[in-house]
């Protein structure tokens, strides 16, 4: 259960630390007022999060000195005072510079020296707050307008004013294509979808703006360049595309994945992020049947020649996990399972012939199990000889106490137990916290697993076509 959180810490440890070897890093920020004595920090994006890189107090003078022996990775930065507020920065090639400003507006009385990037970004800062408090004024006409003419009018303005804004952006990728801001502002365009064409019977294509901007959506992100990792914007696109833009199923995320993952062949760096980000988000997914991706993702990618960031213990852990769960994917014939019942008669899941087999694996001791078992009971009695049988594994060997609460609750299904510890079964259905619920087709494909209770009489509902009320779901918990 720890491995979940082990990947992720190995992997934010490895991009949040990373830094690019040269001649050292000097900014000198000041902010007025200053807060003497206090902690200010110098920060960074990475993916969704930020990171400290870097922290300083304020000298006699008010300045701030942040300074070390090896450059920065390029990326936007955030200088963050001990309030909270922040201001962005970009740090590139410059990496010997100085800022001042103070709180009442740090973008209007920002000061840059040495740095054409940071003159440059809070040039254009300072642009859009202007363009911004027109647009809100143009919008307060709009709302406010007394007769057609004036709101129509108010809107041409505004519509102008977004077309300067968009020409601004524009120029300056023409004018500075390698800079970091033209990246970023290439990056943040959505593809403009062209009207849809028309098909044989004379109507409109539905489906074609989805294709259309699904198809462009990725056209303007540069994925061999490492510093839009270090900027909110790289991120937003991956998750936006592959959680928004993409079928939710197994089999489609799989191929797009694989896409993603050659663009970002690109850079080591960003190959390294995409590989991460889309195998951890997967492998976390509370989306039953996404496993499926992890396990893609780790299969495909997760070796020694490919993810040289990984130590070869890391590597094998994952490996493992691939192991146990590739036999219990959606869709995979589960293996036969032989454990003995209370009266120590073997009973074989194979030999189940409903159309249904629930497997139930439960452990009386457990409190969340306590309440469960009640509303499985249930749903048992109204779904017994419709077609469904449970086949219920009791995970701890304490048989007494097994016994006694199969008679305590009437559990009339298949009751079963490993008191010797002579099956594997914990192991092949990842059996690290009860209850948990798997639901089996007649030749014994999983069709549902680790569902609640709940989610089961939906299941069973429908795949029996009879009505089933009165089933809830206790809190969920576990043990």
């Amino acid at each position: 259960m720890k491995y979940t959180l082990l990947f992720a810490l190995v992997f934010t440890f490895f991009f949040s630390h990373k830094k690019v070897a040269a001649d050292g890093y000097q900014i000198k920020v000041k902010v007025t007022p200053v807060e003497k004595d206090s902690m200010y920090y110098l920060a960074n994006y990475f993916g969704e999060k930020q990171y400290i890189q870097d922290s300083a107090k304020a000298d006699a003078t008010g300045w701030l000195t942040f300074k070390g022996k090896e450059k920065l990775p390029g990326g936007i930065y955030l200088f963050v005072i001990p309030s909270k507020k922040y201001f962005e920065l970009i740090i590139d090639k410059e990496q010997n510079f100085s800022m001042e400003t103070d709180t009442a507006d740090m973008v209007k009385h920002m000061v840059v020296k040495n740095s054409g990037d940071n003159q440059k970004f809070y040039d254009y800062m300072k642009f859009i707050v202007e363009k911004q408090k027109e647009a809100e004024n143009l919008q307060a006409q709009i709302r406010n307008a007394k007769n057609k003419q004036d709101s129509i009018a108010a809107q041409d303005l505004l519509t102008a004013l977004g077309k300067t804004v968009t020409d601004y952006k524009t120029k300056y990728i023409e004018d500075y294509p390698d800079f970091l801001l033209s990246k970023v502002f290439k990056t943040s365009q959505d593809p403009q979808v062209p009207e849809a064409p028309l098909l044989p019977d004379g109507h409109k294509d539905s489906t074609f703006a989805y294709r259309y901007y699904k198809a462009h959506y990725l056209d303007n992100v540069d994925f061999s360049d490492a510093r839009l990792l270090r900027t909110p914007l790289f991120h937003t696109k991956l998750d936006t595309y592959i959680k928004k833009l993409v079928l939710q199923i197994p089999d489609s995320i799989n191929k797009e994945a694989d896409m993603l993952v050659d663009k970002a062949r690109a850079n080591p760096e960003v190959f390294k992020y995409v590989v991460w980000y889309l195998t951890n988000t997967y492998e976390t997914s509370n989306i039953m049947g996404m496993d499926a991706v992890f396990v893609h993702m780790a299969k495909k990618y997760y070796t020694k020649d490919q993810a040289t960031w990984v130590d070869s213990t890391t590597l094998y852990k994952i490996q493992e996990r691939v192991k146990v769960l590739e036999p219990i994917l959606i869709g995979k014939k589960v293996q036969n399972v032989i454990l003995e019942d209370s009266s120590g008669t073997y009973h074989a899941l194979y030999n189940i012939k409903t159309p249904y087999t629930v497997l139930f694996f439960w452990d009386p001791d457990c409190g969340h199990c306590q309440k469960v078992v009640p509303e499985v009971k249930k749903l048992y009695d109204i779904v017994k000889g419709k077609g469904v049988e449970i086949y219920a594994m009791c995970t701890e060997t304490e048989i007494d106490k097994w016994k006694k609460y199969i008679r305590e609750k009437k559990l009339d299904w298949i009751n079963v137990a490993d008191p010797k510890y002579q099956n594997n079964f914990r192991y092949e259905f990842d059996i690290t916290s009860t209850p948990q619920i798997y639901l089996l087709d007649s030749n014994k494909v999983i069709v549902a697993k680790k569902i609640d209770v709940g989610v089961l009489a939906d299941m069973l509902s429908q795949k029996l076509n009879m009505k089933i009320e009165g089933i809830v779901n206790p809190e969920k918990s576990a043990h």
